[in-house]
């Protein structure tokens, strides 16, 4: 039989762990059973992300039911109960038929769950109250455990090492997607799963964005200071084909995904010398991180660290560039990061989420110049007692080739 890198497997231990945590969350407000769907979750509570549900009741072990593959799930998940669904319209059966009572209360991941499902699972229990769980999920999900965090160190070292080939590559006069190609190539050799998850709905990213110039400047859709123009507008973000010149700056804003867990990172790349006012302006981003990892402990408000780095970027004079420029600017600094990009804590404006230890926050304060491009740092870090502690190492300052 084939192995289907079992040696990755989560490990019961661990999916225990995430299965009390959310228990204590459903006996406490009343809640009989989840029943778990969206792909990031099922992996986090399952340890494989076949299709399927899991049902997991707040009294007795869980309940893993396979449309596709079952076969693989069994061999990825270390989930005592899994059996094989034909279809959703027989969980009520198969719940039955494993001696469980059907819930006057289920939790559902309403946050992204289509609503044409939605009244299907209500058609399926019309008995049953259901309420939105998935605030709950992403608290339990935004504190790593010991094995998360040496999954995210990894993929922090491997994005140190994606950087690290970027001056061999870039070349004047090649295109975006020309230096995007070479350093993805780099990437997938490493590792790379060639797949990075968001939870919010129409959201979606490939790599990251690699920008030169004013195209870092381009705004997009997506909820990042930073756009560009991509392939084409059926894309509208990343990088696209303008030529990369000399003495401009190329961000590299890259995730690496490794065993399902991300690292977000970005740095500044120049052939020859940037100009002294990006230079300057790339020195304040750099004050701006380290001033937020100095605050950044437990029991701090997640939306008080955008606060105090809107402030002191005011004050540096970068106030009218910073995160964005104009009414569309992004109004915040950091977001929680893990299996997808877009986790919980948010630094953004009037989010009062309080920070924890294990909590891991990608942090990236960057200045938008129209006709000019973007400057500025991204990092993931852990929470610790002490502040922010940061994963990767590569060096921070522009890059001169």
């Amino acid at each position: 039989m084939y192995d289907y890198n079992t040696h990755l497997n989560v490990p019961k231990t661990e999916l225990d762990r995430r299965f009390d945590r959310l228990k204590k969350h459903l006996a406490k407000n009343n809640v009989d059973a989840a029943l778990i769907l969206q792909r990031t979750d099922l992996y986090y509570f399952s340890g494989t992300i076949q299709q399927a549900h899991l049902y997991l009741p707040v009294e007795g072990p869980p309940l893993l039911m396979v449309n596709k593959s079952t076969q693989r799930a069994m061999a990825e998940s270390a989930i005592g109960q899994i059996v094989h669904l034909d279809s959703p319209k027989n969980i009520p059966d198969v719940l039955k038929a494993g001696g469980h009572a059907v819930p006057e209360v289920l939790g559902l991941e309403l946050d992204v769950l289509p609503a044409n499902l939605f009244f299907t699972y209500q058609r399926l229990f019309p008995g049953t109250r259901i309420v939105d769980i998935s605030h709950a999920i992403r608290l339990i999900r935004s504190v790593k455990s010991p094995r998360e965090l040496a999954l995210m160190r990894r993929a922090a070292e491997l994005s140190d090492r994606v950087a690290g080939c970027v001056p061999d590559l870039l070349r004047e006069g090649m295109s975006e997607l020309e230096l995007a190609g070479k350093i993805e190539a780099e990437a997938r050799r490493l590792g790379h799963q060639g797949m990075v998850r968001m939870r919010l709905w129409g959201s979606e990213m490939f790599y990251g964005h690699l920008l030169s110039g004013p195209s870092g400047a381009v705004p997009s859709f997506l909820s990042s200071p930073t756009g560009g123009s991509g392939a084409s507008p059926a894309v509208a973000q990343g990088p696209g084909f303008k030529t990369i010149q000399r003495h401009e700056p190329v961000l590299v804003d890259y995730m690496f995904a490794y065993n399902g867990y991300l690292s977000d990172h970005a740095r500044i790349f120049s052939l020859g010398a940037l100009p002294d006012d990006l230079i300057a302006a790339h020195a304040a981003m750099l004050e701006i991180q380290q001033m937020v990892k100095e605050l950044a402990r437990p029991g701090v408000r997640s939306g008080e660290l955008y606060d105090r780095a809107l402030e002191k970027t005011k004050a540096l004079g970068y106030g009218d560039h910073f995160m964005g420029v104009g009414p569309e600017r992004i109004r915040f600094v950091g977001h929680g990061i893990g299996l997808e990009v877009d986790e919980y804590p948010f630094l953004a404006a009037d989010q009062k989420l309080e920070l924890q230890p294990g909590m891991t926050v990608a942090l990236e304060p960057k200045l938008i110049f129209p006709d000019k491009g973007v400057v500025g740092i991204e990092n993931t870090h852990v929470v610790t007692k002490d502040g922010l502690e940061q994963l990767g190492k590569f060096p921070e300052d522009v890059i001169v080739i």
